[in-house]
């Protein structure tokens, strides 16, 4: 069962299940008939993650003690470059999960066999679960204002909310990937127009300190100019790394160049619109929490109320997407527990995270940093799969062989396992340009360890490097 990637690929592969693949069903191929997930909705899926407070937050780093580190022009030409490189990843990196209909952890056996993706697994799981608790905290903040409205003030909560917003993902995850698919299309429009009327109001009532601290701020060119972009593009590394697991529900006969503009068209309008909101807000306020700038910059209660209660339910749109899928397909193929126990588990471990850790009142630096250190694992991660893919295997991959323990693909590829590490290790060096820096080094050493080094091992099998 060999796909490859002309034009006329075919899509029937087999409703695969448990028995013959020997994992759960939810990580066996996804067949052409079980592919719900249209243009528009695939669309929508994106612009309601990108209108998102975690992404608000990041717009909110910008500025430090009051002042930003880039001017207005700065920031939209660094968001426009991330941006640009996010589409331009996630098209290449979906085609192998839209064509074979495989997950990103079946993905990763390619380049680091069976054993190793657990160690790479980890690398995507971990920071999806931080992420997942961090928009829960957010959620929960929001949903906090809504208490204090309703009871008058005599309810503030935050902890407690966050921990009921919880549990009420974990109900809706149980359903699965098109849960709230539904919810997606109605909140993304939703709260793009709430946040054109926050837009209006800062214009129209802070428009002057607005212009003063972010406007006119001096800025740079330099080093932090190019540490935001890899920030911006950082904030959706984890998800672009596992472009598999979206495209594989998504319709099949769509071209490269249509799934990118899917990509690009809604990333655009919500990421860079979000991220304009947020610097703006921490500007007028000072507040890097965006739940209570809008409280400040609003005061209002029956908009801050309409305004809080679609951030929680964006909260858990974004969530449903990007941040709840990934960790439940790693515990469920580290474990073998099912879809259900797993993304249980997910929920209850993005409890622990302790996002409030990463975002004060006076700065998100946190998150800046948090977002730039997992990104020197995922650079590497990225290229090592990338290089694989469409250099080694010419776009050729035998899935069957893929989810045989005992195959091809059996154990670890050390040349792969090496290149992460040494990716990573020369992307701290420079963790401002960790992303870039990590996917470049691991790419050359991977191919280099895998033309010169372990010619002995199984890996090479099928790649242009098996004869020589």
């Amino acid at each position: 069962m060999v796909f490859t990637m002309s034009a006329n690929t075919e899509y029937n592969q087999p409703q695969a299940g448990q028995q013959d693949m020997g994992v759960d069903e939810s990580l066996s191929p996804k067949a052409e008939s079980a592919r719900t997930v249209g243009p528009v909705d695939y669309m929508f899926m994106w612009l309601g993650d990108g209108v998102n407070l975690g992404n608000m937050t990041l717009g909110a780093s910008l500025v430090v003690a009051g002042i930003a580190t880039l001017n207005i022009f700065q920031t939209f030409a660094a968001a426009i470059i991330a941006i640009g490189i996010i589409s331009a990843v996630f098209t290449l990196n979906d085609r192998v999960g839209y064509r074979t209909g495989i997950p990103y952890v079946v993905q990763l056996r390619m380049s680091f066999g069976i054993k190793g993706s657990i160690v790479s697994s980890l690398l995507r799981g971990i920071p999806a679960i931080v992420w997942y608790g961090f928009q829960s905290w957010i959620g929960g903040t929001a949903l906090n204002e809504i208490a204090k409205i309703v009871t008058g003030g005599s309810f503030d909560n935050i902890f407690a909310c966050f921990v009921v917003l919880q549990l009420v993902q974990i109900v809706l995850s149980l359903y699965g990937f098109h849960a709230i698919k539904w919810v997606e299309s109605v909140i993304s429009t939703v709260i793009m127009v709430a946040l054109v009327y926050v837009f209006y109001v800062l214009l129209s009532s802070h428009s002057a300190v607005i212009v003063e601290k972010w406007v006119h701020a001096k800025g740079t060119w330099g080093l932090p100019f190019f540490a935001f972009i890899m920030m911006f593009m950082g904030n959706y590394a984890a998800i672009f790394l596992s472009a598999a697991d979206y495209s594989r529900e998504l319709k099949t006969g769509i071209s490269d160049a249509k799934r990118g503009f899917l990509y690009f068209f809604p990333i655009v309008v919500a990421y860079g619109f979000v991220l304009c909101i947020g610097a703006m807000l921490a500007a007028a306020t000072g507040i890097s929490n965006p739940v209570k700038a809008f409280a400040i910059v609003i005061n209002n209660s029956y908009i801050t109320f309409f305004v809080s209660a679609f951030i929680v339910m964006g909260a858990i749109a974004v969530n449903m997407v990007a941040n709840i899928i990934p960790p439940t397909y790693v515990i469920t193929l580290i474990t073998k527990l099912n879809y259900k126990v797993a993304v249980t588990i997910s929920g209850l471990l993005a409890l622990g995270a302790c996002p409030w850790v990463l975002v004060q009142d006076s700065s998100a630096e946190g998150l800046g940093m948090f977002i730039l250190i997992y990104s020197a694992f995922l650079g590497p991660i990225v290229s090592i799969i990338l290089i694989e893919y469409y250099i080694l295997r010419k776009q050729q991959v035998n899935v069957a062989d893929l989810y045989k323990e005992d195959g091809p693909f059996a154990g670890y590829n050390p040349s792969a396992i090496w290149a992460m590490l040494i990716g990573a290790g020369a992307a701290f060096t420079m963790v401002e340009l960790a992303w870039i820096i990590g996917f470049v080094v691991a790419g050359i050493a991977y191919l280099l360890l895998t033309k010169y080094a372990f010619k002995d091992s199984s890996f090479r099998k099928g790649t242009i490097f098996e004869n020589s």
